[in-house]
């Protein structure tokens, strides 16, 4: 029997999978004391690509969105998400600007991190780490793991040694984007990190893209993991995660303990699928096993991406084509993680070869950058003549012979014209037209429309009367019946 403890990621990978980021603070607000009292071991809830979500598409401030989602939390420890090497931007970022996102979210309240890298700059995520601790976070050392040639169990083993040997990380995550993993693949896999990762504990989260992470997450437990992500039953599962309802009972089942209540599961679930109705939101997904997903290992929030892409140029009956050359993008790059943001790279070079019909007759800037070093060593080498087309590319040189810059918290108030740091942050992640557009916008409301007002459920009263064959009608004066 093993103690399992829960990690909620509703308001964050949840909303991020199956909303595509657009939750705003008051379509959670009312529900988050709930959440608080329910006993997760931590909340996830923060992370960059959100707040310049808001910020372009909802109009909505995020650090105010942020505190007023923060208000109702009291008891739970609130997690944000940072990559090492470009957190705050799609592209490569400044150290300076990512110490300074981590510690502004420390100052609103995170205390708990994962810190990921997708080609493992060890020292990078050790900077950070180090950082985190310094406001008394909790520190998950991620691997975002992937299926290909050169991922086996000693280059997991290898990567969960070096970063349970940092002192400030305090637990491994094990995070499968593609959720590809399965028991045959698990049984070797987590002993392999577990006998690498000097006690810390193991977490687990698991995107639902095949429909077998919850079973995937009942062989992990067995061979060593103790702490599971979930979300809402609504918000669960499709490309989101498995819902914690069924992860509970299934845990309970199986004999282990949680310290989760149940009775307040319920509420919570009904809450945002009244609310992902009422936004015309994805809910309540389940997807059927389809096996070209371990050739691809597309995240979930990236499918949507590829599919806009190809509706742009009116070639969406390409789609199949570019799943292949996903595959064969991949490989050629030295099969990167498909994780943020090389699994955007990779896409976007697939649809680029498609739509133009010449392999790497385009090549994105950020595609040069990652040939030339400046995020890391690829897992394995770049093709040596995919390497000749990127370098052959028209702005190759100007790139290589440019590094991108590191500069000061001084040269970056400068450069954004404030000397706020909240707002610095924004100026970095989106143009100032689009910040300008938010604060004409307002505060962030507390609470949405969902389907359950009294207006819409007269409605539904309605509608349902029109739709019997027998309706009776009784009043002080009045008593009738009617048949269809």
């Amino acid at each position: 029997m093993t103690h399992i403890s829960f990690l909620d990621e509703t308001m964050r990978d949840g909303q991020q999978s199956l909303w595509g980021m657009r939750m705003q603070a008051g379509q959670a607000y009312p529900v988050i004391p709930t959440i608080d009292r329910t006993g997760y071991s931590t909340i996830s809830l923060a992370g960059s690509s959100l707040f310049e979500v808001l910020v372009r598409n909802c109009r909505e401030d995020p650090w105010a969105g942020f505190d007023l989602m923060m208000s109702q939390i009291k008891r739970t420890p609130v997690r944000g998400g940072i990559r090492s090497n470009g957190s705050v931007t799609f592209g490569f970022t400044p150290d300076v600007l990512m110490d300074l996102w981590m510690e502004r979210l420390c100052v609103h309240g995170v205390r708990s991190w994962w810190i990921y890298d997708v080609l493992f700059n060890i020292d990078k995520m050790a900077r950070l780490a180090k950082l985190a601790k310094t406001y008394g976070c909790k520190v998950a050392g991620t691997m975002l793991f992937t299926l290909s040639p050169v991922h086996d169990d000693a280059f997991w083993a290898d990567k969960a040694d070096k970063l349970s040997a940092l002192p400030d990380v305090d637990s491994l995550l094990l995070y499968d984007t593609g959720g590809v993993l399965d028991r045959e693949r698990i049984k070797t896999l987590v002993p392999a990190i577990v006998a690498r990762a000097r006690g810390k504990p193991i977490e687990m989260h698991s995107n639902n893209m095949l429909g077998q992470s919850a079973k995937a997450y009942c062989d992990a437990v067995e061979f060593g993991v103790t702490v599971l992500h979930t979300a809402a039953r609504s918000m669960a599962n499709g490309p989101s995660i498995p819902s914690i309802d069924i992860m509970v009972k299934n845990m309970e089942t199986l004999g282990h303990t949680h310290d989760i209540d149940t009775s307040l599961l319920q509420p919570v679930s009904d809450h945002f699928r009244q609310v992902a109705k009422a936004a015309g939101y994805l809910h309540d997904q389940h997807y059927e096993y389809d096996i070209t997903s371990l050739t691809t290992q597309i995240p979930g929030g990236m499918m949507g991406t590829l599919r806009n892409q190809l509706i742009q140029q009116n070639m969406l009956d390409k789609l199949p084509e570019v799943l292949t050359e996903v595959a064969e993008v991949r490989r050629e790059l030295g099969y990167p993680g498909m994780a943020t943001p090389f699994a955007q790279l990779v896409g976007t070079v697939a649809v680029l070869n498609i739509v133009t019909g010449k392999r790497y007759g385009t090549v994105p800037d950020e595609v040069i950058q990652y040939a030339a070093g400046y995020y890391g060593d690829p897992p394995a080498p770049i093709d040596p003549q995919v390497m000749d087309r990127i370098m052959a590319a028209p702005r190759a040189k100007e790139i290589v012979n440019n590094p991108p810059p590191q500069p000061d918290v001084t040269d970056l108030k400068r450069q954004h014209g404030t000397d706020d740091e909240d707002e610095l942050i924004l100026r970095a992640l989106v143009p100032a037209a689009d910040i300008e557009r938010m604060r004409r916008t307002g505060p962030p409301a507390r609470d949405f429309p969902t389907l359950s007002s009294p207006e819409l459920d007269q409605v539904a009263r309605l509608m349902t009367i029109a739709a019997a064959p027998v309706v009776r009608l009784k009043t002080e004066t009045l008593d009738m019946t009617l048949r269809r």
